[in-house]
């Protein structure tokens, strides 16, 4: 897949758990995790925002663009 995933690099930096952040942005934890599996075929940009506000960054810290 092109588009990588870097939320666990996130949640690390920032010393938060999946599932604070889940409850944080009103998503269950199973939901996170497929996101954070990149295994998701979309994002709203709402719970991106949501993510975002949360950790305290930008979504290009969060989804990253590899050539295949």
């Amino acid at each position: 897949m092109a588009i990588i995933v870097n939320l666990d690099v996130m949640l690390a930096k920032r010393k938060m758990r999946s599932k604070e952040l889940a409850e944080i942005i009103g998503i269950t934890t199973a939901n996170l995790s497929i996101l954070k599996s990149g295994k998701a075929k979309a994002i709203r940009f709402s719970t991106l925002e949501a993510i975002c506000k949360a950790l305290d960054c930008q979504p290009s810290d969060i989804l990253e663009y590899q050539q295949d």
